[in-house]
């Protein structure tokens, strides 16, 4: 039986994570926690000092900002190569401020760039021929719309560039230059809009299905402005790869899989031209399109086993970051230099794991009681055999979104504590074509529950789990699919685990963001309408049946959840309380859409470890 990982190494602070190399190639930038709290921290970098030694120097390391509430995560460099960017917004309410930090200043003030209450501000792109602007759009006049403002980091001025009409979001050229737009139709379909200069009127280039919208995606202007580089599921279930002339309108396919979308595209820094295509399924899957990164591509997979993924690069394109994904490890970050073409270890995100024994994380597959074929992954408790075993159904949240092979922190908590971890990519999920994500159009509780409740049956006929002890436990939709488990089919689960689910799905569509409302017809064609489907969504919603619940319920909700209200446990909370059915209730004040302080982590993930522990028989660490 492998040894406990003790909860603040699997969900404390990383060690450091999240690697940014400065335009110039000569510092490197990281998040790591400065006394105990997330912040960035900078250090000389020369990838090719050749004496054996780190190219970072790392007895120079300082930190560059000072947070000490909920920390940093999200970093870039201006291309100015002098300030580093951040977003932050406040417990969790997910109004997000953009921040900079001089990085050639002793003072190392920060400022805030957006400093608007109740207002979130959208990254939306940077240029080295610009090196000193950056394009931001900020909801300040209108919180349903963000209008595109150019800030000046010399000054920090900002100046509203572009005032929206009813747009859901922008396109730049390299020049900074708004040429393209998404515009809404009412069937929850886009059209995307460009214009030749800011004086000239928008017109359609290519239209987005409603149908089509889950597998495509608008990428980027050409380095020239002449085309556009687009993922479109038009003519095709999953997304292809594909370059638009803005002149002609005419259409060059680049790249496309018959059973996976295009996941996510490398592009040259100046040509914008794609060199590297990945496309997602058990693992991902590289296609090198560009000849003269061929040879980087080569030397960078001999770096590591896991699955590359690309971090940045410096402005003379010599120097790539790459970290790894990995199952069964920390994930290490590489500095590959493209002239000597080797790779620098750089650091892992949680040395310490390293120490202990972890689970592979296994890819599995089955077809569902309509035919339909769903894919999963298993991860096992490590030397506790692969039969009988209790088992924790971990639910996704999106749901647009899916389960991926690589580090996992709960399904290696849950194999180290003894149970057999599954986790579906159920219909709806992204990833797998537009027709696998339609399959779950207006099945909430339905077909998309029972794709559930058949990778339950599977583990089971496969001898893996054990059929009396199986929890359903997950976040946001998955939090919603633990209650829908507890409610509508409580006979399959031993118990429940519902975080920032929510109960009432007419009361969530009609709380959501106001900044949500341009996309709004693509949630009602998932979901519902709650003007014109009340009944429909009541029936689907797990406070209908909450009376009928019969095992015991772990929920917790963050206080300031922009998604999912806190309304949405309270009202869960109130009838389970009333009915007098065994729960536990975790209200977090200072998060919201999830849990970013550590102390806030270890004390869920502890009561959930008992939790569990209670009712599966599984190991708790005391």
């Amino acid at each position: 039986m492998a040894d406990l990982i003790p909860r603040d190494v699997l969900f404390g602070n990383p060690e450091r994570v999240s690697p940014r190399i400065s335009p110039d190639g000569t510092r490197l930038a990281w998040v790591a926690p400065r006394d105990g709290v997330l912040n960035v921290w900078l250090a000389p970098f020369d990838v090719s000092s050749g004496d054996g030694s780190s190219a970072v120097d790392w007895d120079a390391a300082r930190p560059i900002t000072h947070d000490t509430d909920r920390g940093i995560r999200t970093i870039a460099w201006a291309r100015d190569g002098r300030h580093l960017l951040y977003l932050q917004d406040t417990a969790g309410d997910e109004n997000w401020r953009l921040y900079d930090v001089d990085t050639h200043s002793d003072a190392l003030d920060r400022r805030d760039l957006t400093p608007f209450e109740n207002v979130q501000a959208q990254f939306i792109a940077v240029s080295k021929r610009h090196p000193s602007d950056v394009l931001v759009g900020i909801n300040v006049d209108n919180p349903e719309l963000h209008d595109v403002y150019r800030l000046d980091l010399v000054t920090g001025t900002l100046t509203k560039e572009v005032q929206n009409p009813g747009f859901a979001g922008w396109i730049a050229d390299e020049d900074l230059v708004v040429r393209g737009a998404v515009a809404p139709l009412e069937d929850g379909g886009f059209n995307v809009l460009v214009r030749d200069t800011p004086d000239d009127d928008w017109r359609v280039i290519f239209a987005i299905t409603a149908e089509d919208e889950p597998s495509s995606d608008v990428l980027s202007f050409s380095g020239d402005g002449r085309s556009l580089l687009v993922v479109t599921a038009a003519g095709s279930d999953t997304g292809r790869l594909t370059r638009i002339d803005l002149a002609t309108g005419a259409e060059t396919e680049l790249a496309s899989d018959p059973s996976a979308d295009i996941d996510d595209v490398l592009l040259h820094p100046d040509t914008r031209d794609p060199q590297i295509v990945m496309i997602e399924k058990d693992r991902m899957e590289y296609t090198v399109l560009d000849p003269s990164v061929e040879e980087d591509f080569k030397a960078i997979r001999a770096l590591h086993p896991g699955d590359p993924v690309f971090n940045g690069r410096d402005l003379a394109d010599r120097v790539w970051l790459i970290g790894f994904v990995n199952d069964s490890g920390p994930v290490p970050y590489y500095a590959y230099d493209r002239v000597a073409k080797t790779g620098r270890f750089l650091f892992e995100h949680q040395p310490a794991l390293s120490s202990y024994e972890l689970a592979s994380m296994e890819p599995f597959s089955f077809t569902a009681r309509d035919g339909l074929e769903i894919h999963g992954y298993a991860s096992f408790p490590p030397g506790l055999g692969r039969s009988g075993l209790p088992t924790v159904l971990n639910v996704h949240g999106g749901p647009q979104a899916r389960d991926s092979w690589g580090y996992h922190s709960e399904a290696q908590w849950l194999a180290n504590r003894g149970y057999l971890c599954v986790q579906v990519n159920y219909r709806g999920s992204l990833g797998y074509g537009k027709s696998f994500v339609s399959a779950g159009d207006r099945e909430w509780g339905a077909k998309m529950h029972d794709d559930l409740l058949d990778a339950v049956s599977h583990v089971v006929s496969q001898g893996w789990a054990d059929p009396g002890r199986v929890a359903i436990y997950g976040g946001s939709y998955g939090g919603y699919a633990a209650l829908v488990g507890a409610a509508f089919t409580p006979d399959a689960f031993r118990c429940a685990v519902d975080i920032v689910g929510p109960s009432n799905l007419k009361t969530l569509l009609e709380s959501v963001p106001p900044y949500w409302k341009p996309v709004i017809a693509q949630l009602y064609r998932r979901v519902g309408n709650p003007e014109t489907d009340a009944d429909f969504l009541w029936s689907r919603s797990p406070l209908s049946k909450a009376s009928d619940i019969t095992i015991p319920l772990l929920i917790a909700q963050g206080a300031n959840d922009p998604r999912v209200k806190q309304a949405e446990s309270e009202q869960i909370v109130a009838a389970l309380t009333e009915a007098g059915i065994d729960h536990e209730y975790m209200l977090f004040p200072d998060e919201g859409h999830g849990f970013a302080k550590p102390e806030n982590r270890i004390r869920f993930y502890t009561a959930a470890e008992r939790f569990l522990a209670k009712y599966l028989g599984g190991r708790f660490e005391a």
